[in-house]
């Protein structure tokens, strides 16, 4: 099975980002699952072996809990797979990126001008009339 049909469950790809901050038991998975999407105990333990046997998961036992990690080798094939695609986005996220920055930096300048000297611009003016 490729990387993206398992990952185009909304259940898996929720499942994949709760364990992308680290190690998880089912239990706390289960609970979070089943709260957000409403699904029963087992199903959240079908879309865990799915992810299991496609690798995307590994699972190791401490006592009577299950813990579960994500393997990198699958989420490696999704991103190949998207490379592919990369050009389509990255220019334009790029070319976003520059435009931010270039606001942050006139906002910045503006409020170094304002506050660089008040009272400057009222001397200017009263040194003129003189």
């Amino acid at each position: 099975m490729h990387a993206l049909d398992v990952l185009g469950d909304p259940v898996r790809r929720r499942i994949v980002e709760l364990l992308a901050s680290g190690e998880a038991a089912a239990g706390e998975i289960g609970r979070v699952v089943q709260a957000e999407f409403g699904i029963s105990q087992p199903a959240v333990s079908q879309h865990l072996r799915v992810l299991r046997e496609a690798g995307f998961t590994r699972v190791r036992p401490q006592g009577t809990r299950r813990l579960y990690a994500l393997e990198p080798a699958p989420l490696a094939e999704a991103d190949a797979w998207l490379a592919t695609f990369r050009r389509f986005w990255e220019p334009p996220l790029a070319a976003l990126g520059t435009e931010l920055a270039r606001g942050r930096r006139e906002r910045r300048l503006a409020a170094e001008r304002a506050n660089a000297d008040p009272d400057q611009d009222h001397n200017d003016s009263t040194t003129e009339e003189h």
